[in-house]
């Protein structure tokens, strides 16, 4: 290569700047080399590229930015790219300025670390957005347009999936209570709060023999009691009360909105996560409407149903906040029922607004006799695993 003839063939320092280097420059848009001089400004920190005899402007690259590439063409002298620009090369003929390049060998941050961030940002806020607005709103819609029979074999397909996950892999279903003196005390207490009886549509009630202390409702008017929550009863009309509450959600439709909200939310995530198989979902979906965590307008909705309900039973609507209270202070706000009840709003709130609603000037009474409150309590002495089809 030929030098300029006002350039000297090697480095000569001449305060903090280096000038006269000799070198071949790519900008990346063209494949032709450019010979260019060099100066290395030590103050500025910067690496100033000259192209002699070019209108365009030189080039400056920082010092702490420019990276040694390996030269795989085997040349002589070294190969430099600045940070900066991902396809310019500077092809050095003089090595003396590389000790004025303090991080020729460190790796480079990831380019666009900051665009990538922005991205990742922008698709979580996506995703929570699908989640928190429009799946709900799709599922508020829908919901209005399942038909009667649609609802009832959902909730018939999902109290099947919730009796063999209770069970566990392997097992038989967990098994219904099916003492006839027992049912016919729920049949009882359902009449006593007006639940409208004898047809399709009806409400159906099961008792699951298991020590959980829930009950929750699913859709097409499925009412799930577990034994531990009747267990932790003291009076028939505590059940009662927690009866309203879901005959409210029912009623209101709550369990359909609900399963079309968690499952809509499932299959993103499903789709995020590689779950498509879909086991992990039904196992996360089958805990979801156990817990059955609705929103506020939702439960507070429940909450009045069954304080209308009762109160027109002779029963006093404070049976649900006492029953709130007690429970709360044996298993805490994170067990059982209180968990299903401790969604918003708060559920002190929700314990002194049932005491309000119960009517200083009412008489209230038990809704089932002593006979009948015994007979519900023995209602999973006796067990089966019957078939929805000889229902």
């Amino acid at each position: 290569m030929t030098l300029p003839p006002d350039l000297p063939p090697q480095s000569e320092v001449q305060g903090n700047i280096i000038n006269g280097l000799h070198s071949s420059y790519f900008d990346g848009d063209t494949p032709v080399p450019r010979t260019v001089t060099l100066m290395v400004d030590a103050p500025a920190r910067v690496l100033e590229i000259g192209l002699p005899g070019s209108d365009l402007a030189g080039v400056r690259w920082p010092l702490d930015e420019i990276r040694k590439l390996e030269d795989i063409a085997g040349r002589d002298g070294a190969i430099l790219r600045w940070m900066g620009d991902p396809l310019a090369r500077l092809h050095l003929a003089d090595l003396a300025v590389l000790h004025h390049m303090p991080k020729l060998t460190r790796r480079a941050p990831p380019k666009g670390r900051a665009r990538l961030a922005a991205w990742a940002l922008a698709a979580v806020v996506g995703v929570g957005i699908q989640i928190g607005v429009l799946v709900p709103l799709l599922a508020d819609r829908l919901a209005t347009f399942v038909p009667p029979a649609g609802e009832r074999a959902l909730g018939e397909a999902t109290f099947g999936q919730i009796r063999q996950a209770l069970a566990g892999t392997g097992l038989p279903p967990l098994p219904t209570c099916e003492d006839e003196l027992g049912l016919a005390a729920l049949e009882t207490m359902l009449e006593g709060l007006g639940v409208p009886r004898g047809s399709d549509d009806a409400i159906k009630v099961f008792v699951l023999d298991h020590e959980m202390v829930n009950a929750f409702a699913l859709p097409g008017g499925y009412v799930v009691f577990f034994r531990g929550m009747i267990d932790a009863a003291l009076s028939p009309n505590e059940i009662a009360a927690v009866m309203a509450h879901e005959a409210g959600h029912v009623a209101n439709r709550d369990p359909t909105r609900h399963a079309l909200r968690s499952a809509g939310s499932i299959g993103i995530l499903g789709l995020l996560f590689g779950d498509f198989a879909g086991g992990a979902a039904v196992l996360f979906l089958t805990e979801k409407l156990i817990s059955a965590n609705y929103a506020q307008g939702a439960e507070a909705g429940a909450d009045e149903f069954a304080y209308v309900a009762l109160e027109d039973a002779g029963v006093s609507p404070a049976a649900l906040g006492d029953m709130f209270e007690r429970l709360r202070a044996k298993y805490g706000d994170t067990e059982g029922v209180v968990s299903h009840f401790v969604s918003h709003p708060t559920l002190s709130s929700r314990i002194d607004r049932s005491r309000d609603a119960a009517l200083a000037e009412s008489e209230y009474s038990d809704i089932l006799s002593d006979e009948e409150w015994s007979a519900l309590k023995a209602v999973c002495d006796q067990t089966v695993l019957p078939s929805f089809d000889d229902e």
